[in-house]
């Protein structure tokens, strides 16, 4: 592992920077340990043998650490051996949500939904190679000239991309998007603003009475957060197959069947897409299909399974709000390569898709579920659309994060009836036209006060 970015000078007569030294002993320990051997020892008995290692190397040396110095050595160099190197100390940091990394000096990290830099670098380029290819090798993939792009997850289920030089021109670049410990649930989305009880209440009925539902966003705006907690609205009893790209749903259920895409290795056979694992999970006996996100024509077998018998099935896909979610369907059931007519394909999109779910990620940082919109059919060639709930901005704070209030449109849902009829009695009241209070906003006084106002209007 390198040296930090900020070094200090040791007490004493003649003595060299700290970063030198950890950098010398580091790469003298490295050369020292059996690495073979050293895999199969307990983490303990190895951690002991390290700081053996250690003391005499320091003893040549002539400049001593302090016991804390010591340890943070040896950490890195048990991180370097059986993790990720550096990433390690920011994988183990639970507050931070993404890392990116701009070749081996550069690394930035959001926490709270602002990116800072991290004081965090790796010796060099081929430092940062060693990582992605040990992080490849585990997924049973490879990076190199010949395949330099990575798309890839690890062991606790964060997405990684990484692309290397000389595509990368300042060095390899590496994205990891994290995802808590702790799963999300909609009562915690609830509680930090991203929804109302209301649009929850609605969101949890739907779910459970087998409507098809899209997720869209920009990146990074939450829609497999928010996928991750509807799964939980799913009846036991349902058997759920989902399809990814990178597996990184964590559905909230015992009962799910998880298929990943496979590239082409390095003879270009093997490719295993979303479309033919799409095509082979409708053998499979699914109550429910889950894609963790529809790139291209799986669009279309997606919209089939939707429209054959596997209702309650959800997907994600970017895009600007829920009127584009319809546009980007229709190019990527293009992509599948077959000549419909646009008047199928929306007749298609009509018939298989009930609600529209859109995520952003605000000015700031915040997450807010913005939109949720019915499919309510077609008039024309036209695919007809309706705002339940929405989120309008109006300003931002003295922190320079975006602000706003959630409102219901006043429109009662076409699919209301529908909900009603799987024993969700959802009442009117909850989509009377007019502003919603978060959460937080929910205190006895408010509560009072519209009473009050009930009483008034009455």
């Amino acid at each position: 592992m390198g040296a930090p970015t900020t070094t200090s000078q040791q007490g004493g007569k003649g003595d060299k920077p700290e970063g030198d030294l950890r950098s010398r002993v580091h790469m003298r320990l490295l050369g020292s340990i059996d690495l073979n051997q050293a895999r199969q020892m307990p983490q303990e008995q190895l951690r002991k043998e390290c700081a053996q290692k250690v003391e005499a190397l320091l003893a040549a040396e002539g400049t001593p650490l302090s016991t804390q110095e010591k340890e943070r050595l040896i950490t890195q160099v048990m991180d370097d051996i059986f993790g990720l190197g550096p990433l390690e100390d920011l994988l183990r940091d639970p507050d931070i949500s993404d890392i990116l990394i701009n070749g081996p000096k550069q690394i930035y990290v959001e926490k709270k939904g602002r990116l800072i830099v991290s004081d965090v670098t790796f010796r060099d380029n081929d430092h940062l190679l060693t990582v992605i290819q040990r992080i490849a090798s585990a997924m049973g993939r490879r990076v190199d000239e010949s395949t330099p792009m990575l798309d890839a997850r690890l062991q606790d289920g964060s997405r990684v991309n990484a692309i290397i030089s000389p595509l990368a021109l300042d060095g390899h670049s590496v994205s990891i998007r994290r995802f808590g410990k702790i799963p999300f649930t909609l009562e915690k989305l609830m509680e930090v603003g991203a929804m109302t009880p209301e649009m929850m209440k609605f969101l949890q009925a739907a779910v459970a009475a087998r409507l098809n539902i899209i997720i869209s966003g920009g990146t990074g705006s939450g829609k497999t957060t928010l996928l991750n907690c509807l799964s939980r609205c799913i009846p036991d009893g349902d058997r759920v197959l989902t399809i990814e790209d990178a597996a990184e749903l964590q559905l909230q259920r015992d009962h799910v069947v998880r298929l990943e895409t496979r590239p082409a290795n390095v003879e270009g056979k093997g490719l295993i897409t979303q479309r033919d694992l799409v095509k082979n999970a409708l053998r499979m006996r699914p109550d429910r299909v889950v894609i963790g996100e529809i790139r291209g024509g799986e669009a279309l077998d997606m919209l089939q399974a939707m429209n054959t018998g596997h209702d309650g099935s959800m997907t994600t896909l970017h895009s600007n709000g829920t009127r584009d979610t319809i546009r980007r369907l229709e190019s990527m059931v293009s992509m599948a390569g077959l000549d419909f007519p646009i008047t199928t394909i929306r007749q298609q999109i009509s018939s298989a898709v009930q609600l529209l779910v859109h995520a952003d990620r605000l000015t700031g940082g915040p997450r807010r579920v913005t939109a949720i919109s019915e499919i309510t059919g077609m008039e024309s060639d036209v695919v007809l659309l309706q705002d339940i709930f929405r989120y309008v901005q109006t300003g931002l704070d003295e922190n320079g994060s975006a602000v706003g209030y959630h409102e219901a449109c006043g429109v009662r849902p076409k699919c209301l009836e529908m909900i009603r009829a799987e024993g969700h009695n959802l009442p009117d009241e909850l989509f009377h036209q007019g502003k919603l209070e978060s959460d937080k906003e929910r205190t006895p006084a408010n509560a009072q006060i519209r009473m009050v106002k009930k009483k008034g209007a009455a």
